[in-house]
């Protein structure tokens, strides 16, 4: 049987057994710091190679392409594509501008794309380890490297948006301010900060006993949706789901009746049934009112069916560094959630 324990969110012999984890999170700004000062010459040199003429299209290549679509996709001034198969599409060419994230430098993928931006004369740049097989294949007269050193996707696309944005390609992502926003979330949820006041421990508390539907409405906030529901998964097992309104709606309104009668005690694997859904609303401020709408019909059906809605905010400056916000707490929940569930 496995059953939620939340006296372990504060015992220090818990904690300790968690500390590597939770430590990773709680650094998650100084990775940015890290990995921005690291590449700040190669940005300058990059921004002096792209400062002839302004590419026909963006390409953002390899695995983690679509952070960056979320993040350049509305205000792009030029054609931009996610392209995160291998190889590259058959027109780019000499007049493109190809951008990798590759913070492991061994993906198949990355390497493959550096690879054919090369033979085919793009401008590239390349943010990842210098030793490593993605910035071997990266080698040419128009190749830049990002150093990186840490293998932390975010801190990755923290460098590479800071040269998309010095050449006028890309919005404002402020480091300082992503970083600031992490350092701020790391304080809130602190390991020895009491549950009663630490919100990444009563998110993890709220979800113990229900399986998440983790929604955002604008693009940045949805793509957090999905990182954090693939933490819960994988922290706890649960079938921790995220989507559009339209795909977890009807998850919520299928959601069976609960009963007054119903023991708060029995574990819902044990006794046949299935645990409720829970609807973790993040909200990055975003004034969109597709976005609104939406949430009003999650909000209205989980009312409803009486299904738990738990909302996780972010209000610090600058579209990235909120989005960073709600993915930090949402990873720190997850991380609390794998403390407290206990098997027997």
């Amino acid at each position: 049987m496995t059953w939620f324990d939340e006296s372990r969110l504060d015992d220090e012999t818990a904690l300790g057994a968690a500390d590597l984890r939770l430590r990773t999170l709680a650094e998650s700004g100084s990775r940015v710091r890290r990995e921005v000062g690291a590449a700040t010459e190669a940005i300058a040199e990059a921004v002096a190679r792209a400062s002839d003429s302004r590419p026909r299209a963006v390409i953002a290549a390899g695995p983690d392409s679509r952070l960056l679509r979320a993040v350049l996709e509305p205000v792009c001034p030029v054609p931009f594509v996610a392209w995160p198969n291998p190889g590259l599409p058959g027109w780019a060419g000499s007049l493109d501008l190809v951008v990798v994230l590759a913070p492991e430098g061994g993906d198949e993928g990355a390497s493959s794309a550096v690879a054919e931006a090369a033979r085919r004369g793009c401008q590239l740049v390349v943010a990842t380890p210098p030793a490593s097989r993605v910035a071997d294949h990266a080698g040419s007269r128009w190749t830049t490297i990002l150093p990186t050193q840490t293998g932390d996707q975010l801190a990755t696309a923290v460098a590479m948006l800071a040269f998309l944005h010095q050449v006028a390609l890309g919005p404002v992502a402020s480091p300082d301010a992503v970083a600031s926003a992490l350092d701020e979330v790391a304080m809130a949820c602190a390991p020895r900060r009491d549950i009663s006041i630490n919100p990444g421990k009563m998110l993890a508390l709220a979800l113990a006993d229900t399986d998440p539907l983790v929604w955002g409405g604008s693009v940045l906030a949805a793509r957090a949706a999905r990182r954090v529901a693939e933490s819960i998964r994988r922290s706890s097992g649960r079938a921790a789901l995220a989507g559009d309104a339209e795909h977890l709606l009807p998850v919520i309104e299928a959601a069976r009746p609960h009963s007054v009668f119903d023991d708060p005690f029995a574990d819902s694997d044990e006794s046949g049934g299935k645990r409720r859904p829970a609807l973790v609303v993040l909200d990055d401020g975003a004034d969109d009112p597709v976005a609104h709408a939406q949430r009003e019909r999650l909000e209205a059906a989980a009312a409803d069916q009486r299904v738990r809605v738990e909302t996780v905010t972010a209000e610090t400056d600058g579209d990235v560094a909120r989005y960073a916000s709600l993915l930090l707490q949402g990873t720190y929940a997850a991380e609390y959630l794998r403390l407290g569930l206990v098997t027997e």
